[in-house]
């Protein structure tokens, strides 16, 4: 970083401190990604792309932005490839990225569009992000761009991000195995009068230092876990609490490693010392959907027919009515949807037909309420790669009554 003047207060600037970082995937990952990515911007008739998303960024560049308040940005062109970060970061970003970068200052406002538009110039025709771009932020876009056409590209990197590279299953399939670990270590962790909390942090300090064995020159960060226990499994998302365990509580032992940007996950359900008989059925049934939907996953099904199929199974047991939310999505780079594409997931409105290279889950879940026999939220999540004839499951940690009576 140089100035002509120690007085001088650039809009922008090239700070490429230090050296390349070693990145999760090689050169040639990112310029096959970049290549396709050119093909769909050339079909939809876009000259230039601003990305603004975690996903897309990270996706096509390898750099994963921390915003705190701060618009991140990714340009690309015919022959250009850009990330645009603030100057609070420095060369991080430009370390952590195949692309070139630019760092915006906030001397004044709006310099982050100031850069981008260094990039695309003005009057070009602009793809973006119609799932991320804010109505604030295109507003500003359309001025400082003044794009002759907008097209929004959210649908067609979609596409190519469903459809995930050997080298991409390779780093999900390690991520899976490390879940695992951070199973085994919440299952050790669980006695009786022990916390959510404290089992929680077992899990979670397993899975950071398997990742920082198995991919000693990545970045760590949001690797965590959901430990529920009692009531508190009646939701998929509810946060750790410091409930102590109480013999018979059902449990639900949630893992999510994040490597890379790429997120994971690994879901069973638990009970901490024995179970009840009205309990062990509604277990029972529901490792029977999640057997049987993971037997549905194959190429040339749509997710609705899985939808439905598993829809009917559950209502022949008159359990219908306890399911919470769709059977499964997709896995894959970090985004708003923490991992899954909005194209690939198991619900009776999604019509995407599973093809070879896809990576979906499967996790029925059914939740009773407190009061009835068998209350509670039980729910099994695996992790399977759709292959030619079928599919491959990643997961490997045991789910069912027989491994998952602890404490």
């Amino acid at each position: 970083m140089t100035n002509s003047s120690k007085t001088a207060r650039p809009d922008m600037y090239r700070f490429h401190n230090g050296t390349k970082s070693p990145l999760p995937f090689d050169a040639a990952e990112y310029e096959a990604r970049l290549e396709e990515l050119r093909e769909r911007m050339d079909a939809a008739g876009a000259t230039a792309a601003v990305f603004t998303s975690m996903h897309n960024i990270a996706y096509y560049s390898g750099f994963l932005y921390c915003a705190f308040g701060r618009p991140y940005g990714l340009v690309v062109t015919e022959t250009e490839c850009v990330t645009i970060s603030a100057g609070i970061d420095a060369g991080q970003p430009w370390r952590r990225s195949f692309a070139d970068n630019i760092t915006y200052t906030d001397w004044q406002r709006d310099n982050y569009w100031r850069a981008v538009a260094s990039v695309t110039g003005k009057g070009a025709t602009i793809g973006y992000e119609g799932d991320h771009l804010t109505l604030m932020q295109r507003d500003k876009l359309e001025d400082f761009l003044e794009p002759v056409v907008m097209i929004d590209l959210f649908e067609t990197t979609m596409r190519q991000r469903m459809h995930k590279s050997p080298a991409e299953i390779a780093l999900i399939r390690q991520a899976a195995q490390v879940a695992d670990v951070g199973g085994y270590a919440i299952r050790d962790a669980v006695k009786v009068g022990a916390r959510e909390i404290d089992i929680a942090m077992a899990g979670r300090d397993a899975m950071e230092l398997e990742i920082a064995k198995r991919f000693p020159d990545a970045e760590y960060r949001d690797t965590w876990v959901w430990f529920q226990s009692g009531i508190n499994t009646d939701g998929a998302h509810n946060p750790v609490t410091a409930r102590q365990l109480q013999r018979g509580d059902i449990l639900s032992l949630n893992t999510f490693p994040m490597i890379s940007a790429y997120y994971v996950a690994l879901e069973r359900t638990l009970f901490a010392g024995d179970v009840d008989p009205a309990s062990l059925k509604i277990w029972e049934a529901n490792v029977a959907a999640h057997e049987y939907g993971m037997s549905l996953l194959k190429p040339g099904v749509s997710c609705a027919d899985v939808t439905h199929k598993i829809n009917a199974f559950l209502e022949e047991r008159d359990l219908l009515q306890y399911r919470t939310f769709g059977y499964g999505h997709s896995f894959g780079v970090l985004s708003h949807f923490y991992g899954r594409e909005a194209g690939l997931e198991l619900r009776e409105d999604i019509d995407t037909v599973l093809e070879p290279g896809m990576v979906i889950s499967m996790e029925p879940m059914l939740t009773l309420p407190e009061g009835q026999p068998g209350a509670g939220g039980y729910r099994e999540h695996d992790i399977l790669v759709i292959t030619e004839d079928g599919n491959d499951n990643i997961t490997g940690y045991p789910y069912g009554p027989d491994f998952n009576v602890v404490g």
